[in-house]
């Protein structure tokens, strides 16, 4: 048989062979490197056997397929340390993910010192070097298997095959594992790993199934690459919108309040405030927009007008009894309710408020807009996933020739957000499209879907935008450009929304009246600015680990008196300051100045004004920042103009000096 190697090389081999015996005929440091093999196209475990003309490729720990054989391997390593230690845990799966694996266990939970003896116990494991056995079992005897093994869960996952499926299971040692693969040769190929963290997660993500024990971890072929990404983990978890918002004095949530409500304490809320503040002047004063402010809650007739009923109402809070019959009528005669979950009908009745005509188009409405949606319980995640945000929220009611322009400017917009908040280049753009085989999801028509998602493609290949195209990921009313980014955790959610909707306005009866005083339909672009407040702030907590742009800082100075005798010139100071617009406060305790300066370097502030006899002789301020460390004295005049410009122009300095926390005073 003739073997084609990746580089077009090829060799010939007389009988049949294992794709690790040719490995090694290739290089005996290949096969010490490789995990798994890509047969025709297929990666499949090195013990498999080529008895044909093939094209064969040895994936070593440097290629993704490689990677994930290793860390599913360690995995099943976990899951034999586990039972070791806790026979009555009960196994469920075990996959690779980016970056590591996890294992789901039916136990009880883990804390860190559980997690270390489990560690200790794979070292074992890994040490004896048992090899990993491959078999195939038929349906019957493979729930025969798991029955006598007392594996209720894999149990199950068998009886979902068809009948006369042929079974993948692997074993090391004693321990047996139902799995596709493919994996290691051996356990002793697995160098470096370590158990990172554990947590609950429902089985197969249903909240409606039990809680099961989730246990993470991450593995190497080099303790070098380990420790470098457990560095990488470290500074994740202190960027960790999560523990540093809350760090912070940001938000937090409280249990009998509820999951996803957040609460925002005051540092927060004046960085929102900052945030809206801008949005709305920025949108009003430059961008043309009129605002509008409507309610939190509306009857259903409203939402099945816009048959968010039909399609969202899962995701909405109804308030009271829900008591329609099948055909949507209540049975108590009483009006039915729901928290809003979009603000675009009710826009669009601003818009019919009064007549308008071609020379009132475009007309764009902006709204603050809090919103209500039931998420998922597992869902729920910090300020990334809450049931109750508010967003930048506005819809433009156009011709059909403004159209295009109109989403040229929604995209410039929302871009001009981005490079002020310094996070252009942290996104991606996605098209999300309808799916044609999910019908029942989204109105209108394959040929109107179409035409609309040309249109959609035609803008974005003219302002030449890189976009990747994702199928399902589209409104039930238009297709739309999500603005996406990810988290410290490499989770990506969707920042900014940019929709055309080709649907609603003949739902709704909107129109205009065109040169020739007929009634025309308008085109709808749903959009949103910045996005969501909440899902921002997460955002910016971890893209500057707190030490925020000075404009958005909730505290921009703090003066520091070097002692009580210079409070009196220190609150003249703090007067002047916030007499300019500048959040600033000043700490007055009994404390040394070293000691108080180190306590505004934890704070992140990103200056301090330290006061003394000098600096109050001579109306001076002494500047230390996070931007160049001490920065000397300045006329207070001086310093106060300085930081209004860098305020009023939302610069953001970069962080050069990591100032040693102390003072020579």
């Amino acid at each position: 048989m003739i073997i084609t190697l990746k580089d077009g090389s090829q060799k010939e081999y007389k009988e049949a062979m294992a794709a690790i015996d040719i490995a090694k005929d290739i290089s005996e440091g290949l096969a010490r490197a490789a995990c798994v093999a890509e047969i025709d196209g297929e990666v499949k475990d090195l013990r498999t056997v080529i008895d044909k003309d093939s094209q064969l490729n040895i994936l070593t720990f440097d290629s993704d397929e490689g990677k994930k054989a290793y860390r599913h391997t360690c995995a099943h390593v976990l899951a034999q340390a586990v039972q070791n230690l806790y026979p009555e845990a009960k196994l469920t799966i075990g996959p690779a993910i980016e970056n590591g694996f996890y294992y789901d266990f039916d136990m009880p939970s883990l804390d860190r010192e559980a997690l270390d003896n489990i560690e200790k116990e794979m070292k074992k494991i890994i040490k004896k070097g048992d090899t990993l056995e491959r078999y195939t079992l038929s349906k019957e005897e493979a729930v025969k298997l798991m029955t006598e093994r007392k594996e209720p869960y894999k149990v199950e996952m068998i009886e979902e095959h068809p009948e006369e499926d042929v079974l993948t299971f692997y074993q090391q040692g004693d321990f047996i594992e139902f799995c596709a693969g493919p994996h290691l040769m051996s356990t002793k190929q697995i160098k470096a790993f370590k158990l990172t963290s554990s947590s609950g997660a429902y089985w197969r993500g249903d909240e409606k199934n039990k809680m099961l024990t989730r246990v993470y971890g991450t593995a190497f072929q080099k303790k070098a690459d380990l420790d470098a990404y457990l560095e990488h983990l470290e500074d994740i978890r202190k960027r960790d919108h999560n523990k540093l918002g809350r760090e912070m004095e940001l938000f937090t949530t409280v249990d009998v309040i509820g999951q996803g409500l957040p609460l925002f304490m005051p540092k927060g809320v004046k960085m929102i405030q900052k945030l809206q503040r801008w949005i709305e002047d920025l949108e009003d004063n430059e961008w043309g927009y009129v605002r509008t402010r409507t309610p939190l809650m509306a009857k259903s007739d409203l939402y099945k007008i816009s048959d968010h009923w039909g399609h969202y109402k899962e995701g909405m809070f109804i308030l009271g009894e829900d008591d329609e019959d099948e055909e949507g009528n209540s049975i108590s005669g009483k009006d039915i309710y729901a928290l809003r979950p979009m603000t675009c009908p009710f826009q669009y009745y601003v818009y019919k408020a009064t007549q308008k005509s071609y020379r009132d188009l475009p007309y764009r409405m902006g709204e603050t807009s809090t919103l209500f949606r039931n998420e998922e319980s597992g869902e729920m995640h910090g300020l990334t996933r809450v049931r109750q945000f508010t967003i930048s929220e506005g819809h433009l009611i156009c011709t059909p020739e403004q159209i295009k322009d109109e989403f040229k400017g929604c995209v410039a917009l929302a871009k001009y957000c981005l490079t002020v908040l310094g996070v252009e280049e942290d996104v991606t753009y996605r098209m999300s499209k309808w799916d044609p085989d999910n019908r029942e999801k989204y109105l209108g028509t394959a040929e109107e879907w179409d035409k609309v998602q040309d249109a959609m493609r035609e803008i974005l290949d003219e302002i030449g935008l890189e976009y990747t195209e994702e199928t399902g990921e589209a409104a039930f009313y238009g297709p739309k450009l999500d603005i996406q980014a990810k988290n410290v955790y490499g989770k990506e959610d969707t920042m900014i929304t940019i929709q055309l909707d080709m649907f609603l306005a003949e739902r709704f009866d909107m129109y205009y009246i065109d040169q020739n005083g007929d009634k025309k339909r308008p085109y709808i672009i749903h959009r949103t600015s910045m996005g969501c407040y909440e899902r921002t702030l997460a955002w910016l907590i971890e893209k500057y680990a707190g030490k925020f742009p000075t404009w958005l800082c909730p505290e921009q100075v703090r003066v520091l008196p070097i002692s009580e005798k210079y409070a009196e010139y220190g609150e003249a100071v703090l007067k002047e300051l916030k007499k300019n617009g500048i959040d600033a406060t000043m700490d007055n305790r009994s404390e040394k100045i070293g000691y108080k300066i180190r306590e505004a370097r934890l704070d992140k502030l990103p200056y301090m004004l330290v006061v003394g006899a000098k600096e109050q002789e001579e109306n001076k301020v002494s500047v230390r920042s996070r931007f160049a460390g001490d920065e000397g004295q300045k006329d207070l005049s001086v310093f106060i103009s300085e930081i209004c410009e860098e305020i009023r122009t939302k610069r953001i300095r970069p962080v050069e000096v990591e100032e040693q926390a102390g003072g020579n005073r």
